[in-house]
């Protein structure tokens, strides 16, 4: 499928399933070589050609909510900053000041000139150099031209995209994502952590729920069901549906009238890194950042109604504290087996369509740039 239904389509979908006890089923089944989850130069491949070329999830819109507004993180190994200008665009930069190199922006705050704090050098939101301390020591320089480096940046669906280095001919800034987080949300966290994991394996268990019942079974599973899900494709992008049991209270709703908030969660797999966990009042944006090829930097921003603070933070910390720790320490397992030689390649089942298009897109973009 290619294209997202509707909520209504999407819950008839899944009572259908619950009716039949059936789920999505894909095309074929997968079999990626564990080789790509070991290899240093299929990752610098992953980062080089891929993370860096294609549009990329840096942030969400909501990072930035005005002027001066910037947030600074190293992505796909490079270290950039984006900021909302005076005139409410956002722009991204190479974060690296052009005398010397040091960053002129770290974390996140609001300021309205950027300014390295190794010699003092001043550069407007724009990105354009407005003063250098000492001028007259530096005969003939040329402010114009040493202005920070841009990158693209554009915002679609709540999240602000980057893109590193010129890409393939064709490549659309995800103009194909849908509206994923609403405007007026707040954010509640911001939370980083390293995994011992190949950023792929940590993909991997947040699109597929095949694995409910064995690995959460008294955390997610008790609400959910176990391979139940509605899996659907839009670009090189997907979206899970995880729907909670209680979901079984719309059969006597009539169509027109159905409303699933509250009643399942969306996971969208945003190519290549990065996914939306939306709800109907709150969601996470989780970025995925390959440190080594066994070490992932996740980082998680919680974003939500603020007339339901405390509803968002318990939830979230329901599911980092429970199924979240779950998959963490499932995924840190895999790696550390990676090596044994038990297996060749891995064998993704039909249950599982959404890790294959996720593998299928990102060898397509591989070959592609």
């Amino acid at each position: 499928m290619d294209g997202l239904m509707d909520d209504r389509a999407v819950a008839r979908r899944v009572l259908e399933h619950i009716d039949r006890g059936t789920t999505d089923l894909g095309a074929e089944v997968w079999r990626e070589p564990v080789d790509n989850y070991r290899s240093p130069e299929r990752l610098a491949g992953e980062i080089e050609r891929v993370m860096r070329r294609f549009p990329t999830p840096f942030c969400p819109s909501a990072s930035l909510p005005e002027a001066g507004s910037y947030v600074a993180r190293e992505a796909a190994g490079t270290p950039i900053v984006a900021v909302r200008g005076e005139d409410g665009e956002v722009r991204a930069f190479r974060n690296a000041c052009r005398h010397r190199g040091m960053q002129v922006a770290t974390g996140t705050g609001c300021s309205r000139t950027l300014v390295c704090r190794y010699h003092g050098w001043v550069y407007r939101l724009d990105g354009r150099l407005s003063h250098l301390p000492g001028e007259d020591g530096f005969p003939g320089f040329d402010k114009e031209a040493h202005g920070l480096v841009p990158v693209g940046a554009v915002e679609r669906g709540g999240v602000v995209w980057v893109t590193q280095d010129p890409g393939p001919a064709g490549v659309a800034p995800a103009d194909d994502v849908p509206a994923l987080l609403p405007g007026g949300w707040t954010i509640f966290s911001v939370v980083e952590r390293e995994m011992e994991a190949n950023w792929k394996l940590v993909m991997e268990g947040f699109i597929e729920g095949y694995h409910i019942r064995a690995t959460h079974k008294d955390t997610f599973y008790p609400y959910g069901f176990d391979n139940l899900n509605v899996i659907e494709t839009f670009g090189r992008n997907s979206r899970v549906t995880y729907p909670f049991r209680r979901i079984r209270k719309l059969a006597d709703v009539p169509d027109t009238e159905r409303r699933v908030d509250g009643l399942l969660t969306y996971v969208y797999q945003l190519f290549p890194n990065a996914m939306v966990a939306a709800l109907s009042r709150h969601a996470k944006l989780v970025v995925l950042e390959p440190v080594g090829v066994a070490r992932t930097r996740m980082v998680t921003w919680t974003l939500g109604d603020p007339a339901v603070a405390e509803e968002v933070k318990r939830d979230a910390a329901f599911v980092d504290q429970t199924g979240g720790a779950e998959d963490r320490e499932v995924v840190q397992a895999i790696q550390r087996a990676l090596g044994s030689g038990a297996n060749d390649v891995f064998t993704f089942g039909k249950f599982e369509s959404a890790v294959a298009h996720f593998h299928r897109t990102l060898g397509e973009a591989l070959a592609a740039a």
